[in-house]
């Protein structure tokens, strides 16, 4: 059948909507694949490999991380994929730490530790209704309590590092407790945390800062992942009380300038 030039235009809406179509799927391909990541680490540590199951919440964490770039990226960002990327992180962030902490130590404590791990559980889940419901409200440069992925990797740390170093999780099981919840209670706080999305990746860098980058993501991480990993988390996790102490001092020596 030949092209007529009347076929064209609709042959050049059907080729537009199959390729919108291919880009929206690419963001949630990324999705699909940090939500297996999550549920590789249940099952991970419903076998007894916390290792695994550790590393699989960081792996959910860099993914969880692209896809929302990817999405901004290629200008596929849709309320779909927000609602998707929420189910995703509660499974990743929220049912997949509180379970493998649980098995890895807070099994020892009986009921005081399914306690624990459900406040965490329900901790993330409050912490990403509340992310959803002030997306347009809240400042971008600040995260208004302990992002959910960060609490994650804090505790998948934990896990990982005390793994390291031969310490199982029944000697140190009020440890454990405690850094579970405090981020739990963490994510809920109205505590700020630096979100990081002003930078422009677009815009130059100094030469220090890129060489600072690759001494830290090619030499410092690689040298030793877990202890690396649970200090990096750890300082961020605190750094958010710095900053509230810091404007907290700030506001008591400058009153009529904190409340403009």
């Amino acid at each position: 059948m030949p092209i007529t030039p009347d076929l064209l235009p609709e042959r050049a809406i059907v080729k537009s909507r199959l390729r919108r179509r291919g880009i929206y799927l690419l963001p949630n391909l990324f999705t699909t694949a940090a939500l297996f990541a999550g549920f590789y680490a249940i099952v991970q540590a419903m076998n007894g490999n916390f290792e695994y199951s550790a590393i699989a919440v960081f792996i959910a964490m860099v993914l969880d991380g692209l896809d929302g770039r990817v999405a901004r990226l290629t200008g596929t960002q849709s309320e779909f994929g927000a609602e998707y990327d929420s189910m995703s992180d509660m499974v990743s962030f929220g049912v997949a730490p509180a379970l493998i902490v649980y098995e890895w130590a807070l099994k020892e404590m009986g009921q005081w530790g399914w306690i624990i791990a459900f406040i965490y559980c329900a901790c993330a889940a409050l912490r990403l209704a509340r992310f959803n419901t002030n997306i347009e409200v809240i400042d971008k440069r600040f995260f208004q309590g302990l992002p959910s992925p960060a609490a994650a990797a804090l505790i998948a740390g934990l896990v990982w590092v005390m793994l390291n170093f031969d310490i199982q999780g029944s000697d140190i099981k009020w440890l454990a407790s405690i850094v579970t919840l405090f981020a739990a209670l963490t994510m809920v706080s109205n505590i700020p945390y630096y979100s990081g999305k002003e930078i422009n990746l677009r815009r130059r860098v100094p030469f220090f800062t890129v060489l600072l980058l690759v001494l830290f993501f090619f030499v410092l991480i690689p040298s030793h992942p877990p202890l690396v990993l649970f200090i990096l988390f750890a300082v961020y996790a605190f750094s958010g009380y710095y900053i509230r102490l810091w404007r907290f001092g700030r506001s008591k020596k400058n009153p009529e300038g904190s409340n403009r």
